[in-house]
């Protein structure tokens, strides 16, 4: 019997009226595309009430820490502010170390410009000290908020599909070689 590869989408904000809520939706209405993954969990911070220090005996850490455990692999959706990733984001990430461990992490960014690219490149120096391998390829938004509307819906997709496509089968490699890697040595057991 297959066990199920799981993918997990983590929203990178928390700020009221964001556009992540629509960056997600569009995200995770493109993934029915790609049944390789047959679980998509979305992660949310909002819906954990984590405590504001790092108070690590606490049942929504645990809980959060389930979910983060049992993913194959991640998918982050991170807005760029002030040309980084933002504090929500970076707490979510700083509160775990084997979660994220020999594991695929891919980005969808958004922002101006730059479309988050320059909250990507950060992102990837923090995933390499967690040891987890970051894709390359990714989706990035300039200006969302005039491409997407409320329910996700892109306007001239094209470009955003092929290089979701792109991202995903490079993710499906990488999840598919690291599980059986993990389930050969689980990664905690290298020794440092």
């Amino acid at each position: 019997m297959k066990t199920p590869t799981r993918l997990a989408v983590i929203y990178g904000s928390t700020r009221e009226g964001r556009i992540c809520d629509r960056v997600v939706k569009w995200l995770v209405h493109e993934l029915v595309r790609f049944p390789q993954f047959d679980v998509v969990d979305v992660i949310d911070p909002r819906d954990f009430a984590l405590p504001a220090g790092r108070e690590m005996a606490h049942p929504e850490i645990d809980r959060l820490a389930g979910r983060l455990g049992m993913a194959d692999a991640f998918i982050i959706v991170t807005p760029e502010y002030n040309h980084s990733f933002t504090a929500a984001l970076k707490s979510i990430i700083d509160l775990f170390f084997e979660p994220w461990q020999g594991k695929p992490v891919a980005f969808v960014s958004y922002g101006g410009i730059s479309g988050g690219l320059r909250a990507v490149e950060q992102l990837r120096l923090v995933f390499a000290e967690l040891h987890a391998v970051t894709i390359r390829d990714s989706v990035s938004f300039a200006a969302p908020w005039d491409r997407l509307d409320a329910a996700g819906r892109l306007d001239n997709p094209s470009d955003a599909l092929r290089a979701l496509d792109r991202m995903i089968a490079r993710l499906e490699w990488w999840t598919r070689a690291l599980v059986t890697a993990r389930s050969e040595r689980p990664y905690a057991d290298i020794a440092a």
